[in-house]
C-alpha cells in the first residue's frame, strides 16, 4: 500500500495532480491533500505518507520551511515548482526529486518509477533533506555538499574534494582527493549538469573532470593528466572546446 500526500496552497493545482495520480499511478492506493502547510505536521504524523508532493512557493510558509519544522523525514519527497534555477540546482545537489509545473504525465510516471526503485532508509531520507536545507542557507555555492547515494547509504561531499568522475553505464564512479572512490547509481550526464557551475568539464562521454585538478596535457596522446596522476582521454569531438575551457593552446 502506497500512500501519497499533496501539499499545495492552490486548490486547482491539488485537484489536477490528484487526477493525474489516479490516472497514471495505480500503485498509489490512497491520496490525501491540504492547502494549508500549517496543518501538514499533524496530518503527516497521523497519515504517515510514503511520498509527499510538496509545492515550494506557498504564502506564510514555503515548502523548505515546512520541512525544517518537521522532527524527522520518514517519506520520499517530490518538490513541485515553477522554474527556479537556484532551488532546482539545490534539490538536484541533494539527490532529491522535483516536477516542474505544469506537471507532465510522463514526467510524473518517470519520477514515481524512481521512487519505486529507491531503497533508501529513514536515515538517508532525513539526511538528504537536512543537506538540502543546509545548502540553501549557505550563501556561497562552493560550500554546498553533493549527495551521493550508494549501496552503503548516502554520503555528502564538497565539489572541491572531487578530482573527477567516470561514467560506467548507468553508474558513476567518483575519485576524491583523499584517494577514496564512491560508485553511485546515476549517470554521468546527471552529474555534468549539477557540477558544471563548480568548474567541472565533460571531456569525454565517460569522463567529467574538475578543472582545478588538471596538472598537464599530453598533445601526442590527447590525454589530460590530473594531479592524482590519473590520465583521462579527451574525445576528439570535444577537443577544441575542452582545450579552450582549460586555457590550453593546441
Amino acid at each position: 500500500m502506497t500512500k501519497a500526500l499533496i501539499i499545495d496552497d492552490e486548490q486547482v493545482a491539488v485537484n489536477v495532480l490528484r487526477l493525474m495520480i489516479e490516472r497514471h499511478l495505480p500503485e498509489i492506493t490512497s491520496v490525501k491533500s491540504l492547502t494549508d502547510p500549517a496543518q501538514a505536521p499533524g496530518l503527516i504524523a497521523a497519515y504517515r505518507p510514503n511520498i509527499v508532493f510538496l509545492d515550494i512557493e506557498m504564502p506564510y510558509q514555503n515548502g523548505f520551511e515546512l520541512l525544517k519544522s518537521l522532527p524527522e523525514i520518514s517519506f520520499d519527497i517530490v518538490f513541485t515548482t515553477a522554474y527556479d534555477k537556484y532551488a532546482i540546482q539545490a534539490i538536484k545537489f541533494s539527490a532529491l526529486d522535483y516536477l516542474l509545473k505544469p506537471i507532465d504525465a510522463d514526467e510524473l510516471r518517470e519520477t514515481f518509477n524512481r521512487f519505486l526503485q529507491k531503497k533508501s532508509n529513514l536515515q538517508n531520507k532525513d539526511s538528504s533533506v537536512k543537506n538540502l536545507l543546509t545548502n540553501l542557507q549557505e550563501e556561497n555555492t562552493k560550500d554546498h555538499k553533493l549527495a551521493l547515494p550508494s549501496a552503503n547509504g548516502c554520503s555528502f561531499f564538497l565539489p572541491r574534494d572531487i578530482i573527477r568522475c567516470e561514467g560506467l553505464g548507468n553508474y558513476t564512479q567518483f575519485y576524491f582527493t583523499n584517494h577514496n572512490k564512491v560508485i553511485t547509481s546515476k549517470t554521468i550526464k546527471e552529474y555534468e549538469d549539477v557540477l558544471a557551475p563548480h568548474k567541472f568539464i565533460r571531456i569525454h562521454k565517460s569522463h567529467l573532470i574538475n578543472a582545478g585538478f588538471v596538472a598537464d596535457y599530453v598533445s601526442q596522446t590527447n590525454h589530460i593528466i590530473m594531479q592524482d596522476g590519473s590520465q583521462v582521454e579527451i574525445s576528439r569531438r570535444r577537443k577544441k572546446e575542452v582545450l579552450q575551457e582549460l586555457g590550453i593552446k593546441s
